[in-house]
């Protein structure tokens, strides 16, 4: 049967249902119906998030030594995410292994050292390392265990009067344990209530979240849902029952055209603070529950508390900045809104330090960047900066979660966060920074952000794809709106959805021009590489060349690089002096130095772009902001010149077919290679990846090597 949703509210579950069709085929795979529960329930950020929450499942199988059947646990491994997990994000355990490690256990003092000898418990050494949480799903009787942290039940648990409202609302169909952190220790308490409470469908985890169970996958994602749907149901009963959600308005919501351009107009800034220790990539969200918080009378109480759950905390810190700006942002001066900022984030600092320092032990690790990862604007909108744009995204996702608890928590009680000395327990755990430790090296171009013109043609592409391949945040620009939706649809599939971006403009027009920086902006917080790319070419006699011909050349490849220079170095200065070493790469050809045949109106603009590189590269150096060249030459597979005419042309002019055109050019080269879209990323790369850092105003030909072309 298909289960029907019954939550009418925030926390409705109705997107990801049990399909019984689906499910029968993988009958008898009990790892395979864990794998398929727990993509489902991954799937709602309402019932976890990123990453958040673990499932299991206990089976019967052969022991690789013995070949008896013996009992394996099946649990989600550290880190994995329950959405997009698979069988190699499962870490599997002999279960009577982990079940002997009660002898070795020596008390709370000593729960760290319980962890590394999970690993000597693995059924399959090649899994995924296991996690904290695998005694908890080990020592609870049942074969199928579920682990979430549903916004409707930690605000329960966030409740000063949380074990009373959990009592009205499922009698003693639930236990509670008060918080603890997780662990050896909670496990055993949670074997022990399940013990002296046989018939409860679950457990409460004060502050924390959700355990449930049941016989089978089926069982236990009807059990689970049925519980979150009850606390859903009970918190819709009661919002501004007894008081206006959140205490009622107190900032008016601003319209939301209006509100963006302020989020366009201050991200750079924000960026260049939350960026003091190490740069970092935004985003931005201005979802209705989001300004109901930041818009609310209660935002001052609530937000300096901060969350609940261990598991939001350690995505947002403890708590957010809240801004409080004076005057119309939008007709400020860059220096009047950095006077504002400034002072802001430099208390967040010092408050985040001593919050480490009061609470530090001789063993803690040492104190994080101490910048803000969520950022609050009332009126506005949220703010989140992290090392990446994922990273960014699902902090202020954790934190929308987090503003669900207090919502409901307030609804029915009074919220509670964690204790301080607690929650820095939790973030600074040698558990935690050891699984820091294990996130894979950043890319070369990690935290950056670029914009590339002509991105769905054959040389613009292929930059956009090696500057995502090695990191950055892309966002593509083009004026053939089909080519550039196939572009980026295909490499978000690639890359992500996350680090792809499009926005339709012609370099031609100073507003479009703007346009794709403000979306830019507001969709990354800056912006850090510019490749002028955009292009076309026409080859005529000068007789043969009209004044179009000439016109749309130096609009294209001339205006369009000026335009898109003065509008990148406007932004790239707001976020100075915390954010230094931008780059500027123009793609000019080797015709800007070679004059050839029939060539008066692309060579001439070419020149153009080439001194025009050279002007910027000495006016801003003083910004840290490069500018370098790339000369292609005879790019011809997959490039779209080629589609315009331009083949046919020098065709003409060196009397040649049009099919001989890649060997005649590969013929002439000192190297005698044909040149590929590749190739010029591949020089592109080589300014922007970090080895050219100290190099500007140069000159790089991708041409094999035509001596006519040699810069001197």
């Amino acid at each position: 049967m298909v289960m029907e949703p019954v939550m009418k509210d925030t926390f409705r579950h109705v997107s990801y249902l049990w399909d019984d069709n689906y499910a029968a085929k993988l009958a008898g795979d009990e790892v395979a119906l864990l794998i398929y529960r727990s993509n489902l329930l991954g799937a709602d950020l309402r019932l976890t998030n990123y990453a958040g929450g673990n499932t299991s499942c206990k089976t019967l199988e052969p022991d690789l030594v013995t070949g008896e059947e013996v009992p394996v646990l099946w649990v989600k491994g550290s880190g994995g995410d329950l959405g997009t997990l698979t069988r190699k994000g499962l870490a599997a355990l002999y279960l009577q292994r982990l079940e002997a490690l009660k002898k070795k256990y020596r008390g709370l003092a000593y729960e760290d050292e319980m962890v590394p000898l999970f690993t000597h418990c693995l059924y399959d050494p090649h899994s995924q390392a296991p996690s904290i949480d695998t005694p908890l799903h080990a020592f609870l009787p049942h074969k199928h265990v579920d682990h979430l942290h549903p916004d409707a039940v930690i605000a329960i648990a966030a409740s000063k009067d949380g074990r009373a409202i959990m009592q009205e609302i499922y009698g003693n169909d639930l236990a509670w344990i008060d918080w603890q952190r997780p662990g050896f220790d909670l496990g055993l308490k949670m074997e022990q209530v399940y013990r002296d409470n046989p018939h409860i469908k679950g457990i409460i985890l004060g502050g924390h979240g959700l355990f449930s169970w049941g016989e089978t996958a089926y069982e236990s994602y009807v059990n689970t849902l049925g519980i979150i749907e009850k606390a859903a149901a009970f918190l819709e009963k009661h919002y501004s029952k007894k008081r206006p959600v959140f205490g009622g308005v107190k900032v008016a919501e601003i319209p939301a055209q209006q509100r963006r351009a302020m989020a366009v107009r201050i991200m750079p800034f924000l960026r260049a603070q939350a960026s003091s220790h190490q740069r970092m990539i935004g985003h931005f969200t201005d979802d209705q529950d989001v300004l109901e918080f930041v818009n609310s009378a209660d935002l001052e109480r609530l937000a300096p508390m901060g969350t609940s759950c261990p598991d939001h905390f350690l995505r947002t810190k403890i708590r957010p900045l809240v801004l409080q700006l004076k005057g119309d942002v939008l007709s400020q001066s860059d220096e009047e809104l950095r006077q504002q900022l400034m002072p802001q984030f430099e208390a967040y600092r010092k408050a985040y330090t001593a919050y480490y320092e009061q609470h530090r032990q001789p063993d803690s690790p040492p104190m994080r960047d101490p910048n803000p990862v969520i950022i609050l604007w009332p009126g506005v909108g949220m703010f989140a900066f992290a090392k990446d744009k994922p990273t960014a995204r699902i902090s202020a996702e954790f934190y929308q979660n987090a503003i669900h608890v207090m919502k409901g928590a307030e609804a029915v009680s009074t919220y509670v966060s964690l204790p301080e000395g607690e929650a820095f327990r939790i973030e600074y755990w040698q558990l935690e920074e050891a699984k820091l430790k294990r996130l894979p090296p950043e890319k070369p171009l990690s935290r950056k952000i670029a914009v590339i013109t002509g991105g769905s043609g054959g040389i613009g592409r292929a930059i956009a794809e090696k500057l995502a391949a090695a990191g950055a945040c892309v966002v593509i620009s083009d004026i053939d709106d089909q080519a550039l939706q196939t572009t980026l649809e295909e490499m978000k599939q690639k890359y992500g959805r996350d680090v792809c971006a499009a926005a339709r403009a012609d370099v031609r027009d100073e507003q479009q021009v703007r346009e794709v920086f403000a979306y830019t902006i507001l969709q990354y917080g800056g912006v850090d590489i510019l490749v002028n790319c955009a292009g076309l070419s026409i080859s005529k006699s000068l007789v043969d060349t009209t004044l179009d011909d000439w016109n749309i050349l130096q609009d294209v490849l001339v205006k369009g690089q000026f335009l898109m220079s003065r509008e990148a170095v406007t932004w790239m200065r707001r976020q100075l002096p915390e954010i230094v070493g931008c780059d500027i790469v123009n793609i000019v050809s080797k015709n800007a130095l070679v004059a050839g045949p029939d060539n008066v109106a692309y060579g001439s603009a070419k020149a153009a772009q080439l001194h025009m590189s050279r002007l910027l590269a000495a006016e801003l150096g003083k910004d840290k902001i490069r500018v370098n060249v790339v000369n292609p030459d005879a790019v011809i597979r997959g490039s779209k010149i080629w589609e315009s005419g331009w083949a046919e042309g020098r065709a003409k002019a060196y009397g040649v077919r049009v099919e001989d055109l890649p060997a005649f050019y590969a013929r002439r080269t000192l190297l005698n290679e044909e040149i590929h879209a590749e190739d010029i990323a591949n020089a592109v790369f080589a300014f922007v990846g970090g080895l050219l850092s100290k190099s500007t105003g140069n000159v790089l030909n991708v041409d094999g090597g035509v001596a006519a072309a040699f810069v001197r």
